[in-house]
């Protein structure tokens, strides 16, 4: 079986300390891989180059918002099965029911605490039993 360690996460995120914030939280505290995208569009692209095992994305970003790449996401078939979480300041979209009509995994809610972000990250995507 895969380990956690070997997982791979995407942060897709316009706010560059907040994006370093994520990647330190995920790599120190859980061992994760971590990279990182300003867009929505580099996102798509980092997404078809990396394939990673999920996806931290923004959900209020300029240029191409959450939402829209989520749908682009979805209508390319080699990246449709990546989990998705988004990471939004929007608390209805915290609502499990209107983000699973999106195809979200999740959503965690911002500002989130930094020394158990690795845990909701984990539980969300079901990965909970493999960290230590």
């Amino acid at each position: 079986m895969e380990s956690v360690a070997t997982k791979q996460i995407l942060i897709i995120e316009d706010e560059a300390n907040l994006r370093t914030v994520v990647q330190t939280c995920l790599e120190t505290l859980a061992g994760w891989d971590v990279v990182q995208a300003s867009s929505g569009q580099e996102g798509l692209l980092v997404a078809e180059r990396e394939r990673p095992d999920a996806i931290l994305l923004d959900v209020m970003m300029p240029g191409m918002d959450g939402i829209t790449f989520l749908q682009k996401m979805l209508a390319n078939p080699e990246l449709q099965a990546i989990p998705v979480i988004f990471l939004t300041a929007k608390v209805e979209l915290t609502e499990p029911r209107k983000f699973l009509r999106l195809g979200v995994r999740g959503a965690i809610a911002k500002p989130f605490n930094p020394l158990t972000l690795h845990y909701q990250v984990a539980t969300t995507l079901g990965w909970d039993s493999e960290l230590g």
